[in-house]
């Protein structure tokens, strides 16, 4: 029996691997037929050239669609090298570049749920490549891969590693927003300080993205100095330059707030709903990662920040992929059900585009267009069962290993 196994086994990584340069040859093309602009992919080009010439960065207007600088100066510093690139050559390496973060992605994303074969890899990212978030990621050329990659990468290594924090630092100094994952771990580290007396790892991976951020950030000040105080002192603040709230593609609780209530600007309410949903959301992440289930604080924390973020593109969701192999570990039909809600396009079936048509919606076509936020929460339900906030308290708690990636 093993002898004839194990021709099967070694013949179950080149068919994996097959399949998905097959998918992946076939999304290439879907992507060409479809004509994509990688609009965004030609902002960050206008960004490096601009940093390049010495313009004024947040002055930019850039593409057929005025589009402005919306990250930080040091994001603008990595987007130099594109300018040496004519277009044909920069859009078919950022399409080949994020297909290969994809891989990595997956690769990182099995690795928290304690999953390491190779053919699985293969499988995973020769669908992962058809659900919305992914897709429209390599339409528009833009970096929520890599991001998503870094922050993944710092946290599945070894607790007490060397470059801890660095990866976090480093996306939250390209865009805010993984700066959520950083508070995650000085949150827990306080926790466990107060509970235990002990917390140093959680601190010191905390620590380290901290200093990694202000590194970059403060390397950014030296070169861009005018740029950098414009950002630091009033851009960050401007929610409204990155696009229309209402907006479909909006899948952050402000977004929802706004096509519910029919108004271009939720306030107060969301204001409200987001400091509680970010306080919970924070709650749940650091309980479960006490309990030793660092797959599901993960994915808490990264579904926290997309739900409390002023503006959450459907693209900021590539995040969905590691949700289904993490909520995948409570069964097939979990898996499932978020495999359908980022692979149906379904936000898309609703009104949308010129004219603010999203604020006339109907309740059906609310709920299509806050699926992904529906979805954030179902996530933050399952997990504050496996944290033991709520429901039986099951498996054993484990606060000394919670640093460790959890194998669910």
């Amino acid at each position: 029996m093993t002898v004839i196994a194990l021709p099967r086994v070694r013949r179950r990584a080149p068919i994996a691997l097959g399949a998905c340069l097959l998918s992946f040859a076939a999304f290439w093309c879907a992507q060409r037929a479809a004509h994509v602009s990688m609009i965004d992919l030609m902002v960050y080009r206008a960004e490096g050239e601009t940093v390049r010439t010495g313009g004024d960065l947040y002055a930019l207007r850039t593409t057929e669609a005025h589009l402005p600088t919306t990250y930080p100066p040091f994001a603008a510093l990595l987007f130099t090298p594109l300018t040496l690139l004519d277009t044909a050559s920069m859009r078919t390496l950022a399409t080949a570049g994020n297909l290969a973060l994809l891989v990595v992605f997956v690769t990182l994303s099995l690795r928290l749920v304690g999953h390491t074969r190779v053919e699985s890899v293969w499988w995973a990212s020769a669908a992962a490549v058809w659900c919305e978030p992914v897709w429209t990621t390599l339409r528009y050329g833009q970096v929520n891969l890599l991001l998503a990659v870094l922050v993944l990468w710092d946290l599945t290594r070894q607790p007490g590693h060397r470059w801890a924090g660095v990866g976090i630092g480093i996306a939250a100094a390209i865009k805010l927003t993984p700066a959520l994952f950083a508070v995650f771990l000085l949150l827990t580290g306080v926790v466990e300080h107060v509970r235990r007396g002990h917390g140093g790892t959680w601190l010191r991976h905390a620590r380290g993205a901290a200093v990694a951020f202000a590194g970059a950030t403060l390397a950014a000040a030296v070169v861009l100095p005018y740029d950098s105080w414009r950002f630091w002192s009033r851009k960050v603040f401007e929610a409204g330059r990155v696009g229309l709230v209402e907006d479909t593609a909006n899948q952050s609780l402000r977004g929802v707030l706004a096509r519910l209530l029919h108004t271009t600007e939720p306030g107060f309410w969301w204001i409200a709903v987001a400091a509680v949903v970010g306080s919970v959301g924070l709650a749940i992440a650091v309980a479960a990662e006490l309990r030793g289930r660092r797959a599901w604080a993960v994915i808490t924390c990264a579904v926290t920040a997309l739900l409390v973020s002023p503006v959450s593109w459907s693209h900021h969701w590539v995040w969905c992929v590691p949700m289904a192999m993490v909520v995948g570990t409570r069964g097939r039909a979990a898996a499932g059900g978020t495999a359908l809600v980022f692979c149906s396009y379904a936000l898309w079936w609703v009104p949308h585009g010129p004219g603010r048509l999203e604020l006339h919606q109907n309740g059906v076509e609310l709920t299509l267009s806050a699926l992904y936020g529906g979805a954030g929460f179902a996530v933050l339900a399952l997990a504050a069962t496996r944290a033991g906030i709520v429901g039986p308290r099951t498996g054993r708690v484990r606060p000394r290993r919670a640093q460790a990636v959890a194998n669910e």
